[in-house]
């Protein structure tokens, strides 16, 4: 018992240096609603109806079309080399797929939300860029407003020093307002349980044959799962993200460390490209410095470059040594984190297709608090016509968000058993 007692002393010190070391982390999840499209363009949020690309690998153009002049900003990330454009929110109405190739200096690029007020352009490069110039253009005879990236090709050496430069100085969604921090428990004896939603905002996930992002796909489950949860009373339950906003995984642990939770769920969909076969079923995935298998280790690396996805800078991770700290902290908390895995396993036998493998590890970002068991849960493949048909179906997503309500209850009434077993002792 001294030794459990130390145990706990130490943890919850551990635990009290790495809050610190987030403490300059953003706020918490967004809970301001993000506005269908069509509602943003009619409270006079700028739209965008178009975007391409011209050029070559010397110098490549980058043109959106808007509906009215805004503010932006430009900067460079290295390695991957990327271009990212801040701006304030905007409603993007382009055309299906646009992004999906580039020309030129330009890869590919993507859009969306990474803050309730704030957008984001991220633009995947061929290899070192230099902003040349960065603007909007006034309406003008019968012209859309239009902002214009100049891009040119220059070596490695010139790039990191001009995003050293840019990095320095201050970003203009840092002058976005932050979110209210949601109200404190006020002595609320019940566990609080973290659902994350996978993804979202400028980071679409997977998609589906049709086009269907995972991130509306993940969403819509955990939102319905949290009413489930809510209504049983039991529980205070916390979203990483409400709406469709982009929240860093970092972001994602801190909220579930910060709330002292006691449960953290992440919701997901996987999807095979063609040529790598066929897979189906529900697969639970815990964390894990060495992966299960070959599928796991590819979902873990996918999953863990949303931040780059993003176009956030990664500057500011934990160092070695937090590293350590984080890995001692996990030992008994990747316990709790296995049970309950194997439980929502047996829960979910009944009532969905499981993956032939469905307990799986790997190193996912989004699982590393050391003091909150934590799984993902892979609800199936969008690849796979008959997962996708049960993934959009209200039907299966009913009873599997039942079958998760009940795994989570076991889970507690097991650790709460096992609490009042070591106190007899």
């Amino acid at each position: 018992m001294k030794y459990l007692a130390r145990h706990k002393v130490w943890l919850s010190a551990v635990c009290g240096l790495l809050a610190g070391m987030r403490a300059l982390a953003p706020g918490l999840a967004q809970e301001r609603p993000v506005l269908p499209p069509d509602i943003q363009a009619a409270r006079g949020f700028p739209v965008a109806t178009d975007a391409r690309v011209a050029g070559d690998a010397r110098h490549t153009r980058f043109v959106v079309d808007l509906s009215r002049k805004i503010d932006i900003r430009a900067f460079t990330l290295g390695d991957p080399y990327r271009v990212v454009v801040d701006l304030p929110q905007v409603t993007f109405q382009l055309p299906a797929r646009a992004g999906d190739q580039g020309r030129g200096l330009v890869k590919a690029f993507r859009f969306g939300l990474v803050m309730a007020g704030g957008s984001r352009i991220v633009l995947d490069t061929t290899g070192p860029v230099r902003v040349e110039k960065a603007f909007v253009l006034d309406p003008a005879d019968s012209q859309p407003a239009r902002l214009v990236l100049e891009l040119a090709a220059v070596d490695r050496e010139t790039f990191m020093r001009a995003a050293a430069i840019d990095n320095r100085l201050p970003r203009r969604t840092e002058s976005f307002p932050k979110p209210d921090r949601e109200p404190a428990a006020n002595g609320d004896p019940r566990p609080v349980v973290v659902i994350d939603p996978g993804h979202g905002g400028i980071d679409h996930g997977t998609r589906a044959g049709g086009g269907e992002p995972e991130k509306n796909i993940v969403l819509d489950f955990s939102l319905m799962l949290r009413d489930k949860l809510e209504k049983t009373g039991k529980y205070r339950v916390v979203m990483t993200r409400t709406d469709d906003t982009f929240v860093e995984l970092a972001e994602r642990v801190r909220i579930a460390r910060s709330r002292q939770a006691q449960l953290f769920v992440s919701i997901h969909c996987d999807a095979l490209s063609r040529g790598e076969g066929d897979a189906q079923g529900a697969t639970v995935y815990t964390l894990s410095d060495t992966a299960s298998d070959a599928a796991a280790a590819r979902l873990a690396e996918a999953e863990n470059k949303a931040d780059v996805i993003a176009g956030v800078d990664l500057s500011n991770e934990p160092d070695g040594i937090a590293d350590i700290l984080i890995d001692l902290a996990q030992r008994e908390t990747r316990n709790f984190s296995g049970q309950f895995a194997r439980i929502i396993v047996s829960e979910l036998k009944g009532t969905t297709r499981l993956h032939k493998q469905p307990l799986k590890s790997a190193g996912f970002r989004v699982l590393k608090a050391p003091d909150v068991p934590s799984v993902l849960l892979e609800l199936g493949y969008v690849s796979n016509r008959g997962d996708f048909k049960h993934l959009t179906s209200d039907a299966w997503r009913q009873r599997t968000g039942d079958a998760l309500v009940t795994a989570i209850e076991g889970f507690f009434r097991a650790r709460l058993a096992a609490g009042a077993q070591a106190g007899a002792n």
